[in-house]
């Protein structure tokens, strides 16, 4: 009964589309817009027994959103097709209020994850929206159906908010990507212990020594290693960048969905050229 309250209104505006499919992100849309104009702006997420969030209390990256070239043209799609749904409906807000809800919801949102990992939804959690993002997080975010829950994976010594911190992003990406990932996603530079660690680069990029019996992160820039002076040949080089480029090539193809096969080839490539802690 409680999404037939959003959803009765919500119908009409589907089926004035109908048989056409609403892209969920202008669904999503069209359901904070009706949301909001029955009084979804007053209603407050509480994330201790006094502090709370509402929608307008979340950042819209306004400005941001009017200098990003891609979310505008996404923004511009979301807005014509709302048009068309929603005719002239007096809910409907300007582009301007439109942006900035917008830029909420692409920052704000979380995914639904089933218990496989997939994304089934996406949605707001305004008391959760406070805490912020680190790549060396302490906590991190579960599901329970639609319930999410913070767990903390390292001793906190007491309950504050601005010291939690959950990962937004694919840690498994060097600094240099998770920044530029955050920068077009969230609209800031990361300047959190890892991506400011100047050896975390070097570790995650390393090549293996060709002395097995050593385990220094190898630049393969470098002719000798400097911990067992073993020689870098042109052939080790040439190998280690092979490898690289596969496996960068694989990982992009297969973002949606892993291949057993392709991951096998792409580690027999790697042996004895990647250093094991290489990512």
């Amino acid at each position: 009964m409680q999404g037939w309250v959003l959803h009765k209104i919500e119908c009409p505006f589907l089926k004035r589309i109908y048989p056409r499919n609403v892209p969920d992100a202008a669904r999503m849309l069209c359901k904070l817009i009706i949301k909001l104009d029955k009084g979804g702006d007053l209603v407050r997420g509480y994330y201790t027994e006094t502090c709370s969030r509402r929608f307008r209390d979340m950042m819209s990256h306004y400005a941001e959103i009017k200098n990003d070239a891609r979310r505008l043209e996404h923004l511009e799609s979301l807005y014509g097709v709302l048009q068309e749904m929603m005719g002239d409906s007096v809910i409907v807000p300007n582009l301007t209020e439109l942006t900035s809800i917008y830029g909420r919801l692409i920052t704000n949102g979380f995914s639904i994850l089933d218990a496989e990992m997939n994304s089934i939804a996406t949605a707001i959690y305004l008391g959760v929206s406070v805490t912020d993002h680190s790549c060396k997080p302490n906590a991190v975010a579960t599901f329970e159906g639609t319930t999410l829950h913070i767990h903390a994976i390292e001793d906190i010594e007491c309950l504050d908010w601005s010291k939690i911190f959950i990962s937004y992003i694919d840690l498994m990406n060097t600094p240099a990507q998770r920044r530029a990932e955050l920068q077009a996603n969230y609209y800031f530079f990361c300047i959190c212990a890892k991506c400011t660690n100047t050896a975390e680069t070097h570790e995650m990029l390393a090549a293996a020594c060709t002395n097995k019996n050593c385990n220094e992160f190898l630049d393969i820039n470098l002719n000798n290693c400097p911990r067992c002076d073993a020689g870098v040949s042109p052939k080790h080089r040439n190998a280690y960048n092979e490898a690289m480029t596969i496996t960068k090539t694989h990982l992009e193809n297969m973002k949606d969905i892993a291949y057993l096969d392709v991951c096998k080839l792409c580690l027999a490539k790697q042996k004895g050229y990647l250093h094991p802690l290489n990512v």
